[in-house]
């Protein structure tokens, strides 16, 4: 199973390799690290998120032996959304209702859009929109582009994509 956690760190050397030291030791593959040092939580901790595969048996036995070592785990969620897609619309994004447009992909159950970043240079020029849209798998997310593509001509926006396809393990 693919796990999401974000752990919180005291601010001393060696701590990262303490919380990811029990990951490896039961066997999980570490997908990504994000290390955020310039960040504090209220406890004077630095957050880390650490999203990794790993035997859901052993779970457990990996929290306790975090908070064992001292590693506050602050939280546990399995990963849902595993393929990704970064695509970019160009056109009246916002008074062709971008609310709308992200509704439909994320009214699915299966697919979000996860990130969505808006260039507007004027009222009267064409704007664009980069999204990255996630989904519980490979034909979800095609499904999910199939959606967008028919919304984006029926709105009559510029649909480029891929720019980036994230797969499960890749």
């Amino acid at each position: 199973m693919i796990v999401s956690m974000t752990l919180e760190l005291k601010d001393i050397p060696g701590q990262l390799v303490l919380a990811l030291s029990p990951i490896s030791e039961l066997h999980g593959n570490i997908m990504s690290v994000v290390h955020q040092h310039e960040e504090k939580t209220p406890r004077g901790t630095i957050p880390v998120q650490i999203t990794f595969e790993i035997d859901q048996r052993v779970l457990n036995e990996l929290i306790e032996r975090l908070e064992k070592s001292g590693v506050r785990v602050a939280r546990v969620g399995e990963e849902r959304l595993r393929s990704s897609v970064s695509l970019v619309l160009i056109g009246h994004i916002i008074h062709s209702d971008i609310g709308d447009t992200i509704d439909r992909i994320d009214s699915t159950g299966f697919a979000e859009v996860v990130d969505l970043s808006l260039s507007m240079p004027a009222i009267d020029r064409t704007s664009s929109a980069y999204l990255v849209i996630s989904a519980i798998g490979e034909k979800e997310l095609k499904k999910a582009l199939e959606i967008l593509r028919d919304v984006a001509d029926k709105k009559d926006l510029l649909m480029i994509e891929p720019i980036r396809l994230n797969s499960e393990g890749a």
